[in-house]
């Protein structure tokens, strides 16, 4: 299974992405994490270029219609999302393989209940399927953890495996026929 993570955060310190980098690290064999490398490089989202979409963005795409589901971790800025996570999904608004796509959120900071909030309306609005099993907040802010830290970590390891296990099995059920279901948040 392939799994595209996601972060919100351009900093080369950031937390979250620190903890994508975990997840990939602690990933089981079955499961292929592969960290999104482009968010950065996209253009900011102008529905004139998507005729004949940026290379950075048309990277974008391949990259989420190669993956079975979707890993993401992002910050809060001023009680909302960060504008490089908007950004990046703005260019996924109206990307068909995107659709139904099952998503993970992992919050390094459980404060950020305003931009968790925004992030799970947005995706819910583009047609996501929020995986709220897979979801799962790991009070990392603060505990000047390494990458290192984090997967040595016993509540750490654990919430990412958790995660990954269950976003696993919320594919392989969505792959087995119309009529699997997996744990989703309706509200």
């Amino acid at each position: 299974m392939k799994i595209l993570a996601i972060s919100g955060s351009l900093r080369t310190a950031s937390i979250n992405s620190a903890l994508l980098r975990t997840a990939k690290r602690l990933a089981p064999p079955e499961i292929e994490v592969t960290l999104c490398a482009v968010a950065g490089e996209l253009p900011l989202f102008n529905p004139d270029l998507e005729a004949q979409v940026p290379s950075s963005v048309a990277r974008l795409h391949a990259q989420v219609a190669a993956a079975d589901a979707l890993l993401i971790a992002s910050p809060e800025y001023a009680h909302g999302v960060t504008g490089t996570i908007k950004n990046t999904l703005d260019w996924l608004v109206s990307f068909e393989p995107f659709v139904n796509k099952p998503v993970a959120l992992l919050n390094a900071s459980p404060r950020a209940h305003h931009a968790d909030a925004a992030l799970r309306e947005t995706l819910k609005t583009m047609s996501a399927v929020i995986v709220e099993t897979a979801s799962v907040s790991i009070p990392l802010l603060g505990s000047n953890l390494t990458e290192q830290g984090m997967s040595e970590l016993p509540s750490v390891v654990q919430a990412i495996r958790a995660s990954l296990a269950a976003l696993h099995g919320a594919v392989v059920s969505r792959q087995s026929g119309p009529s699997a279901s997996f744990p989703v948040d309706l509200r």
